[in-house]
């Protein structure tokens, strides 16, 4: 049992969640999970510090021993050797140049184990490895939320950050187009009402002649993304993250032709998919 167990974190810009993963069975071991927020602006001393005691939580949690730890993390991050890269984004500016595997290993002398993955890239091999897909020669994620993540995974490899979000599309980026402040922005030029995010004008405007076009111009975007990203790594598999990924059966209706090329798989684990993804490190 003990020789199944890691310890997965989600690290993200205002928190970070932790817990016991069994990666025989890609069971996350509900009682250890554990989360904090994090003010990402503090000293690097603090972050660590809530860090540690949050992976401590979900460590003392488990009645077996864990010894591998895992850590999905945003980037620029230097992957290989635990050094944060972060700098000028308003997070974790305090950790650049830092190696957090060596100083969160000072906290944990006996846990010497600790691998490093994209938090994009983790989404995407935690779905993979959970949905059993890893039969599959290359499988391309997609996070729509806030931003646009996008990442790469090929069988018997670990899955890496595409870094896509500001490729060149139109008069800017794709991110632009794509992510949740694109509709709020379009909407209000299109009918004049403000609305919070996507989910509140789906519920409030859904059928009225603004929002057939806004789905008729989101759904362009994203199947030039598809395609755009198809054509990059050569394959035509995609799995869907992230909140805007929940309405993919309705976003495409509009142009289905476009999106027909395509095999679309809408990511089940939501926010425990970087878990999956960081323990799935020790395969």
């Amino acid at each position: 049992m003990e020789n199944n167990l890691v310890l997965a974190s989600d690290i993200g810009g205002t928190h970070i969640t932790c817990a016991v993963v069994d990666i025989s069975t890609w069971q996350i071991l509900e009682h250890t999970i554990s989360r904090s927020h994090v003010n990402s602006r503090q000293s690097a001393k603090s972050i660590l510090h809530i860090w540690a005691n949050t992976i401590n939580q979900s460590i003392n949690k488990s009645v077996a021993t864990v010894t591998r730890l895992g850590f999905a993390v945003p980037g620029p991050f230097d992957y290989e050797n635990g050094i944060s890269l972060m700098n000028g984004q308003d997070k974790y500016d305090s950790l650049y140049q830092i190696n957090v595997g060596k100083e969160l290993g000072d906290y944990f002398p006996d846990h010497k184990q600790m691998c490093f993955i994209n938090d994009a890239a983790a989404f995407l091999q935690g779905e993979v490895f959970a949905a059993k897909l890893e039969d599959r020669p290359a499988i391309l994620g997609i996070t729509l939320g806030t931003g646009l993540g996008s990442s790469v995974w090929h069988r018997n490899q670990k899955a890496f950050d595409a870094d896509l979000w500001n490729t060149q599309y139109r008069d800017g980026i794709f991110e632009e187009y794509l992510a949740t402040r694109w509709f709020t922005k379009r909407f209000y030029e299109l009918s004049g009402f403000r609305e919070e995010g996507f989910r509140e004008i789906l519920e409030k405007h859904k059928g009225t002649p603004a929002f057939e076009m806004l789905m008729t111009e989101y759904s362009l975007s994203f199947s030039d993304f598809l395609t755009h990203f198809a054509n990059l790594h050569q394959c035509k598999t995609f799995i869907l993250g992230g909140n805007i990924a929940r309405a993919y059966d309705l976003i495409s209706n509009y142009n289905k032709e476009k999106f027909a090329p395509f095999e679309i798989i809408v990511g089940q684990y939501a926010e425990k998919a970087a878990i999956l993804g960081a323990a799935s490190l020790y395969i």
